[in-house]
């Protein structure tokens, strides 16, 4: 069905490909690259569920918020769990992306990143909220294809390529050739489950209860997954669960490596699940092309080579690993006739037939 006022407002809109991801959520316009990236909170009145503050603001408010007011994620594993709050999200990041534009209600064509192990249930929520946010066409695309594109790999080439996508909800991995996905593995083990392996460790060594955040900011600055040239210290604090008082303690990177290493593990032995199923042909491939890194879990310390010593061939880590799924999302709207085999089935956008 054909809209005129859609058409003339999408004739002033931009295209954008968005990572909506359960940590972050990063927009790409076509042709200028990355021009959101942040956390995917949003700060809520508990009685009327109004959004009253998205993205690094809301982030700002975790663990601070008086009694009336909370701070949720609308995403769990990469899959959305709150409708209304995510579709406020998405049409909060859909008009900051078009700022600059002179246009009142953008209607812009969006390409959305979801993970491969998803039902028909949730990519359907993930379309509808999309197209409720504002979007003219909504299109579906699997987090591994888009990070693959985004990091550049010959997905179209009858040459084999792998990706292993560490997001904050999921990890895909992924093995393509010829356009598709010839074997994928998605698991809900990532950068969260990595934080709580913090939280829980910290708490059990040291009777020290501490926040999301600090759990995060400590991965980030000395977590690693294979031991480093040198190791690091970082000074963590929280409150003490026998005496109730705030205590500040010195932590290693050894002790984090130790605390993260099952769901590094639960990882690593998923990447060599998928290459366990991987044709023959396709190993041989991987073994000239190596296995590609992407999203936020690509930038722990040391992953790659922990890895490659598992997995026996090169790993490397793809350039801005933590921008791949939206960059690739952008670029499948650049050339969506050439992209269009690659989108998921729901694909059809409400102009479209």
């Amino acid at each position: 069905m054909f809209r005129p006022l859609d058409w003339l407002l999408g004739f002033f809109s931009l295209d954008i490909g968005i990572d909506l991801g359960t940590a972050n959520t990063l927009v790409a316009i076509r042709d200028k690259g990355i021009v959101i990236n942040e956390p995917s909170w949003v700060a809520i009145n508990k009685r009327t569920r109004r959004p009253l503050a998205i993205g690094a603001e809301a982030r700002e408010m975790v663990g601070r918020t008086p009694g009336d007011i909370v701070a949720i994620r609308p995403l769990r594993d990469g899959v959305i769990s709150e409708f209304e709050i995510t579709e406020a999200m998405l049409k909060y990041f859909i008009d900051k992306s078009h700022e600059q534009m002179l246009v009142p209600f953008p209607r812009p064509r969006v390409v959305v990143g979801v993970p491969s192990g998803v039902t028909e249930v949730e990519k359907r929520a993930v379309y509808d909220a999309t197209i409720s946010a504002g979007a003219r066409e909504a299109y579906l695309i699997e987090e591994p294809m888009a990070a693959a594109i985004g990091a550049g790999l010959p997905i179209i080439e009858s040459r084999g390529s792998m990706i292993v996508d560490i997001g904050g909800g999921t990890t895909e991995v992924a093995v393509f050739a010829m356009g598709g996905i010839v074997v994928s593995r998605s698991i809900r083990v990532a950068g969260d489950e990595m934080d709580e392996d913090i939280i829980g460790y910290i708490r059990n060594k040291y009777n020290l209860l501490i926040g999301e955040r600090m759990a995060e900011r400590a991965k980030m600055a000395i977590g690693s997954a294979f031991p480093l040239p040198e190791e690091k210290t970082m000074t963590i604090r929280g409150r003490n669960l026998i005496t109730g008082l705030p205590q500040v303690v010195e932590i290693s990177s050894i002790e984090l490596r130790e605390a993260m290493s099952p769901s590094i593990n639960i990882i690593v032995d998923t990447v060599l699940d998928a290459l366990d199923e991987t044709p023959p042909e396709l190993v041989s491939d991987l073994i000239e092309t190596g296995v590609c890194l992407a999203g936020g879990g690509a930038l722990i310390q040391g992953l790659a080579d922990r890895l490659e010593d598992s997995v026996k061939m090169r790993v490397w880590v793809a350039e801005d690993a933590m921008t791949c799924v939206a960059r690739g999302a952008g670029r499948v709207l650049e050339d969506l006739d050439n992209y269009e085999r690659v989108l998921v089935g729901l694909h059809r956008g409400s102009t479209r037939h």
